[in-house]
């Protein structure tokens, strides 16, 4: 069967394909909150309602303690990076990973509780910076890379596809 004149060879018969991030943010709008209450139950089955709801309010008052203390931290030393003229990446990414572990501080439950300390914590941020990092530089360098090779310039570092040296984009010329 013949594809209709200016449709994409991307889209499904008659319906518009969805990006895999909402896909993604689906799911796990759907499972985290189930986890959250499983792990919550099997607490309170190990120690106790109230011991259960005790441990969750003092998670929170240290959560929002500990934010306070490292987002003050975080701004003073991307202040400092942007008066001396240095470029603040890392101190953007640990405000980043401040910002989003304090948000899953402020959700109930043990897990998000966990991974917002680990992105929180003075120890345990530097992990999760160069995981962050690794993740935006695979996203962003990743047509990139599969595209062209290894790198800028190719494989063989002569640029263009195949590095063959035959990139028309580029003009070898001599500047007066």
């Amino acid at each position: 069967m013949a594809r209709a004149v200016g449709g994409t060879p991307y889209a499904r018969a008659g319906r518009p394909r969805r990006p895999r991030w909402l896909v993604v943010v689906f799911v796990v709008l759907l499972v985290v909150p189930v986890l959250e209450i499983a792990a919550i139950i099997a607490v309170g089955k190990a120690i106790g309602g109230w011991q259960t709801l005790v441990l969750l309010l003092v998670e929170s008052a240290l959560g929002a303690w500990l934010v306070r203390r490292e987002g003050a931290r975080a701004w003073a030393a991307l202040n400092t990076a942007l008066r001396t003229g240095q470029m603040p990446s890392r101190q953007l990414a640990d405000a980043a990973l401040v910002l989003v572990g304090g948000t899953l501080l402020l959700a109930p439950g043990f897990l998000t509780d966990i991974v917002g300390f680990f992105f929180i914590l003075p120890v345990t941020r530097p992990i999760a910076r160069t995981l962050l990092e690794a993740a935006v530089a695979r996203r962003l360098l990743g047509g990139f890379q599969g595209r062209w090779g290894s790198g800028p310039g190719g494989p063989n570092g002569r640029g263009g596809p195949g590095g063959s040296g035959d990139d028309p984009g580029v003009v070898e010329g001599e500047v007066l």
